[in-house]
Parts: C-alpha cells; structure tokens; sequence
C-alpha cells in the first residue's frame, strides 16, 4: 500500500512537472507540497478519528478481545522474541540500527544525506510522541506486564518510531539500484519487523491494541511527509531556478 502511494506521487509529480512547467515552473512544486499537506491532513484527521474514540465501549471491546488472543499464545520461547523485538525498537536498538546504517551509508554509497534525513524522521516522532502522549493521558493496559514502563500509553512510542524509522527504510530499499531478490527480502525483513515491534508491545502487556494502530497512523504520516519534502528539496537543487 505504502509503496503505491509513493509510486502515484512520484509519478503525478513527473506528470505536472512536465504538463505545467511551460506555464510556470514553480506550480509543479506547490502542487506537490498541497499533495504533501493533504496526506497529512487525511492521516492526521485518522488519527484525531481514532482518538477520540479511546474512551468508547466498542474500542474498549475490540481492545480486550485481541489482548486476550494475542496473550493466550504466551510461552518462554515467544516471550524472549517479543522482549527482543520490543528492544529493537528501543533506544539501544536503533542506536545499533543506526550504526549500521551509517557504515553502509558511508561505504556503499558514499553520503550522509540517508543517515541525517533517517535520524531526522526517528528525531521528529520521537519528540512528537512524547507531546501526544503528554496531551492525551492515556493510562497503561492493567494487565501484567511482561517488562517495566514509565510513560503514557497512547500512542505507542515504540509502534510510531518503528513506522516511522524502520518505514523510510522500506522507501530507501526502493530507490536502491540493488537486485530485486535482494530488495524484496530487506522489504520483507522490515515489513516484519515494524509488525513484531507492535505486537510485541500487545504481547508483553504495556500497551492497547488502539495504541499501536494511533502509533503507526502517526509514523506513517511522518514518512509520507518527510519523503515528499526531501523529494522536493531534490528538485528544487536539480532545478535552482526555480
């Protein structure tokens, strides 16, 4: 879906650049950034959606059954994975991500403008997850929980970074001039984990299951625009007159 997306845009984007540019070569642009500013609105708008019905009875429904069917599946072996995965998308797991990601950065292509724009978007749902959670107040699931929480609940902090970061990443995979077996494994391998890291926050009992869906609506949001404002940024450099 989210590749999709990005497709369509990519492809509106080169479609008004070459049909309006003969009438002003920097409509283009803005329509690209009113595309931007809708996707944004329309994920925002899901988001204050799904908030506001936090405190329904059906929400609260749908919440109890699927924490009830995915904590009945607890064993020692799924408890370890999921206690690893949550720290994957932890602190220390994306400073070692990021590691990573830098070395390939540096050796492979030879630039930091993939690490800055990827710490940027980890940096900004970071921050604005810990302003939501502070605006909305949502108290943590009373069940046990499997490891220790200080903060809010709502939206998932771990669900929201993971989409946000480990979601730019797919984005990169597709723009990487590597084999397609190798893409549509590194896209599989990310799409898996970003689930892993939701689950995993259901699983282990700190969170809702409305909670990780606000977190990945919101993640998400991140992603779409922050990659239309680096695409845009790109353009304007390739094109600086306009």
């Amino acid at each position: 879906m989210k590749q999709s997306l990005f497709t369509f845009i990519k492809s509106l984007r080169e479609f008004l650049a070459n049909k309006l540019n003969q009438y002003n070569t920097t409509l283009p642009y803005v329509i690209t950034v009113l595309i931007a500013l809708i996707l944004v609105v329309g994920g925002i708008n899901l988001f204050v959606e799904l908030t506001e019905t936090l405190k329904t009875e059906t929400l609260a429904t749908y919440d109890t059954a699927i924490t009830d069917y995915i904590i009945s599946y607890r064993s020692p072996q799924l408890t370890s994975y999921f206690k690893f995965m949550t720290n994957v998308g932890d602190t220390y797991g994306y400073l070692i991500v990021l590691t990573v990601f830098l070395l390939v950065s540096l050796i492979v292509f030879k630039r930091w403008k993939y690490i800055v724009q990827a710490t940027l978007i980890l940096a900004l749902a970071t921050i604005s997850n810990m302003m939501l959670k502070r605006f909305i107040d949502r108290a943590r699931p009373g069940i046990e929980h499997l490891v220790s929480v200080e903060t809010l609940s709502y939206p998932s902090g771990h669900a929201m970074s993971a989409m946000a970061f480990y979601g730019f990443l797919i984005f990169l995979v597709t723009k990487f001039n590597i084999q397609k077996m190798i893409k549509y494994v590194l896209i599989i391998v990310l799409i898996t984990v970003i689930l892993s890291i939701g689950i995993s926050r259901i699983y282990l009992g700190v969170h809702f299951p409305s909670d990780i869906a606000g977190g990945f609506i919101a993640g998400f949001i991140w992603v779409v625009f922050c990659v239309l404002v680096f695409d845009l940024i790109e353009l304007f450099r390739k094109d600086p007159q306009t």
